[in-house]
């Protein structure tokens, strides 16, 4: 069905969306590449929402010599509305004579109809080449349209024997520099960083995205059941901070507020926040990727709840001992056959530390 053209062409769209990793929230990351006559005529990536997408720069790139040519797109042209015209819409009036799209889009707004707009005015299409790869590239947005909530990654820095930080709460270095500065990366690609209020307590980080050239800062998310924050923590520098509680604690709300900070409370049945509701509001807010940087409690109580959907640890060549804490608080298990299974995608030297990328079956 597709020829080794259709798979290069469709691989160069690929690598034009991924210039938008950092900045295309919450729109997907998308690239455009139009050929003719065996030749590239114009190329384009969606930058950052609310700019002109992907198959809009490459046909302003392409000119006249549109008509005729073929469309790669890493995802379906958008049929409706939004901040910008239908891109299925533009093709057409360009006269393209093909259309190819690596993934059919989950957005329910589209989900078919920019195909079939475009099937409708005569032009052939064709969806599914090279599906894995922009699935992933977009694996986020396809969580919040197909599920209502965001990728959960969690970060993990331990070492060789499981431990993220000594009894006494340091943690602050396990791990060499440059997996802290590859740390940093995919914090810079997440919409929203995560952490615990003990994590704020004993690390007082600051949970920005540095050593990367970004045009963005994720938002950051304390989760933080009592409200212990201390409005001087630096995760509230510069404000827009989200702080989940499960109490309504006026005068700490007031005092968190002055800070810049936006309070919403979300109790469960323990007292502790309602996890999986605060994923959904996140949602809500149009987040596609969180990633979270918590202690062991937090961490456990994610994966307990079935919340993680990716593990990024990194394994320092050292050990720490017995009484150091661990990566989860998870429940201790009578028998093999109830532990949690992953499956190992990549693992990596980062530097002196090796990267294992895991998810959860």
């Amino acid at each position: 069905m597709f020829t080794p053209e259709d798979h290069r062409c469709m691989a160069r769209a690929l690598e034009l969306a991924e210039r938008g990793l950092y900045s295309t929230t919450p729109n997907p990351r998308v690239g455009c590449v139009l050929v003719r006559d065996g030749a590239v005529v114009g190329e384009g990536w969606h930058e950052r929402a609310g700019a002109a997408h992907a198959e809009v720069n490459a046909l302003a790139a392409a000119g006249d010599r549109t008509r005729g040519a073929t469309a790669y797109v890493s995802l379906e042209p958008c049929a409706h509305h939004g901040r910008t015209a239908p891109c299925a819409e533009a093709l057409v009036k360009a006269g393209v004579r093909r259309v190819v799209a690596a993934l059919q889009d989950p957005n329910p707004l589209v989900s078919g109809k920019g195909l079939q707009r475009m099937r409708e005015a005569g032009i052939e299409t064709a969806a599914g080449l090279m599906e894995s790869e922009a699935r992933e590239l977009n694996i986020g947005f396809v969580s919040r349209m197909t599920r209502g909530r965001p990728w959960v990654r969690m970060k993990v820095a331990a070492s060789l024997d499981g431990k993220t930080a000594l009894n006494n709460g340091r943690s602050q270095w396990i791990t060499g520099e440059a997996a802290r500065r590859d740390g940093h990366h995919w914090r810079a690609r997440a919409c929203a960083i995560l952490t615990g209020a003990g994590t704020v307590r004993d690390d007082d980080p600051m949970l920005t995205a540095r050593d990367v050239a970004t045009s963005r800062q994720p938002l950051r998310v304390v989760v933080d059941s009592r409200l212990e924050t201390p409005p001087a923590a630096r995760v509230l520098a510069g404000g827009g901070t989200l702080v989940a509680a499960a109490v309504k604690d006026e005068s700490r709300i007031a005092a968190l507020k002055d800070r810049g900070a936006e309070v919403i409370v979300l109790p469960n049945p323990q007292g502790k926040v309602a996890l999986g509701a605060l994923l959904r509001e996140l949602g809500r807010r149009e987040m596609n990727e969180v990633h979270v940087e918590a202690g062991f409690r937090l961490n456990g109580s994610l994966v307990r709840e079935g919340l993680v959907d990716e593990l990024i640890v990194y394994l320092a060549p050292a050990l720490l001992g017995d009484k150091a804490h661990g990566m989860f608080e998870l429940p201790e298990l009578a028998e093999l056959a109830g532990r949690r299974e992953l499956a190992i995608r990549e693992a990596r030297l980062v530097g002196p530390d090796l990267r294992v990328r895991a998810r959860f079956l």
